[in-house]
């Protein structure tokens, strides 16, 4: 199964607007017990597909692309809303072939950490937000934490080195969710949080589609939980013009052809290779990201 997972920087209820801040492709192999997940870069300048009539609209960020087809704008006449957009688009450039999507916004993820009773986290290196023209802002040191939603969501969200190093961020905090769901005091609960849970997310995913990925995860190891991002040479950091905000925007530019073929062999399950010991201490910044959540 291969599901197109979104964090919405919306905190609105009702998913009418907002970005995809996260985007990541999940891949479920029910076989083996493993768990894949790639970060897309959300700052890709793409072609959105079927919203040409509303503005000319036929470029633009590729977290855009959530924005307009979801129903606040009501750009999109298609299915799926916003995540069925944005699964058309990353389609449509890339060739990926998402079954399903979840979105969950800022508001919801924050009230998922906190109905857990929190996560408990280690930091490998300083999460921080400090600049020399900020230097009292928020940071929090190397080490072992227990955050509530709140702190979670920003240290998913700070942008410390790029956006590459929050993507390293945001895959600690999910490995640190993972933990707790799957904790003897959590199990038990996990029927009635999907529940409590279901109506406040995004996502064609059934009760009972839910259920069978709750239960897989009581089943695996942290080490079958892998998180890959692309080679970060393929990336090119530029400027674009966006004629619907009729600025200069900054933009990430790569071959696509090489982004589809390593989307290919994800989808196929022979990337990363399964048979690779892969690292469970992600690195501070400007590396390539291939790491699974440590038991």
């Amino acid at each position: 199964m291969n599901i197109l997972a979104i964090g919405s920087d919306s905190r609105g209820q009702h998913y009418l607007y907002g970005l995809a801040d996260i985007i990541r492709l999940v891949r479920v192999d029910f076989v083996n017990a493993r768990v894949g997940i790639l970060e897309v870069p959300r700052d890709l300048w793409v072609e959105i597909p079927e919203i040409s009539d509303h503005y000319n609209i036929t470029q633009g960020k590729l977290n855009q692309a959530y924005l307009y087809g979801n129903k606040g704008l009501g750009y999109y006449d298609g299915s799926g809303e916003g995540p069925g957009l944005l699964a058309r688009t990353l389609n449509l450039n890339f060739g990926a072939q998402p079954d399903h999507y979840l979105a969950v916004n800022m508001r919801t993820f924050e009230a998922i950490v906190d109905a857990i009773g929190g996560i408990d986290v280690y930091l490998p290196y300083e999460v921080s937000a400090k600049s020399p023209s900020n230097p009292r802002a928020p940071s929090i040191p190397a080490g072992q934490h227990h955050f509530d939603g709140k702190t979670a969501l920003w240290a998913a969200r700070i942008r410390q080195y790029s956006t590459f190093s929050r993507a390293e961020n945001q895959n600690i905090v999910m490995c640190a969710i993972r933990k707790k769901v799957l904790s003897p005091a959590i199990v038990p609960a996990v029927s009635q949080l999907v529940k409590d849970f279901r109506r406040y997310v995004q996502t064609d995913l059934s009760p009972e589609q839910i259920n069978q990925l709750a239960c897989l995860a009581t089943q695996m190891k942290g080490t079958d939980v892998v998180f890959a991002s692309f080679p970060m040479g393929l990336f090119r950091a530029a400027k674009t013009f966006d004629p619907q905000l009729g600025t200069t925007t900054t933009t990430v530019d790569a071959d696509f052809n090489v982004l589809r073929d390593y989307i290919n062999r994800f989808q196929q399950g022979v990337w990363p290779d399964p048979n690779l010991v892969i690292n469970t201490t992600p690195s501070p910044a400007e590396t390539d990201l291939e790491f699974s959540c440590e038991d």
